[in-house]
Order: C-alpha cells, then sequence, then structure tokens
C-alpha cells in the first residue's frame, strides 16, 4: 500500500527592505567601527543637527533590490587612525551586519572619507596654520 503524501503550498508572499532599514544597519555597523568618529552627511542632516534632529542614516546612502543591496558611506575619522584599516575594518562590519540581518546580499561598500576630527584643538589649529 501507497502511503498518501499530502503537499501542501503556501503563499508565503514578498518580503521588501525598506531602504532606511538598511541604512540604519550599515550607519550602525559603521560607527562601531574603531577609528571612526561620526558618520558626515550633507546639508540636509547638517540643517536637522541644528534644528536637534538625530538621523541615524546620516552620511549613508543604499540601494535595495530584491534580493541585492549596494551601500556608500560618509565617513569622519579620527586623527592618528589608519584610514585603510578603518574603511576596509568598515567595509567587513557593513556587509556582515547586513547580509546576517536581513538576508540581502551586499554587492558594494563604498566608502568616502569626508574629513579627520582632531581630538586636540591645538592640533587642529596648527594644521590649518601650516596651509
Amino acid at each position: 500500500m501507497k502511503a498518501k503524501t499530502e503537499k501542501t503550498e503556501l503563499e508565503q508572499g514578498h518580503i521588501k527592505m525598506a531602504d532606511e532599514v538598511v541604512s540604519v544597519i550599515a550607519a550602525l555597523a559603521a560607527t562601531e567601527v574603531n577609528g571612526v568618529k561620526s558618520m558626515s552627511g550633507g546639508i540636509v542632516d547638517g540643517i536637522a543637527d541644528v534644528l536637534g534632529r538625530k538621523n541615524l542614516t546620516k552620511g549613508v546612502k543604499v540601494e535595495v533590490g530584491e534580493k541585492e543591496a549596494a551601500i556608500d558611506l560618509n565617513i569622519i575619522v579620527e586623527y592618528g587612525a589608519k584610514i585603510q584599516e578603518v574603511a576596509v575594518a568598515i567595509q567587513e562590519s557593513v556587509l556582515k551586519s547586513v547580509e546576517s540581518m536581513t538576508g540581502l546580499k551586499v554587492v558594494e561598500v563604498n566608502v568616502n572619507v569626508q574629513g579627520v576630527s582632531f581630538k586636540d584643538e591645538s592640533v587642529a589649529e596648527e594644521v590649518h596654520r601650516v596651509k
């Protein structure tokens, strides 16, 4: 006697990640890397800072498809940090965090270093004087 098997297929629907979800994950992963002072946004983020609004996605641009994501990050590094090492660590951290949390394949993580933050204002003044 042949056992009767019942096959039930469920229509699971679609899962869509909002760009902001991926942006927040990427920003948090990037700022956890040693040597990153902050994310760097444009003029809109600067205005939001002045108005006292906290923007978790500041300095992050993402393109999210159904299965893949591309991420651009603008950062400020701490003075004395090895920029190349910081950038590579950011790429690894963001890739791992986004892929593990969302299931998306990250095809690229571009890191744009927008500036250097000085811990001591006298160092910043010295650098400006040398110019």
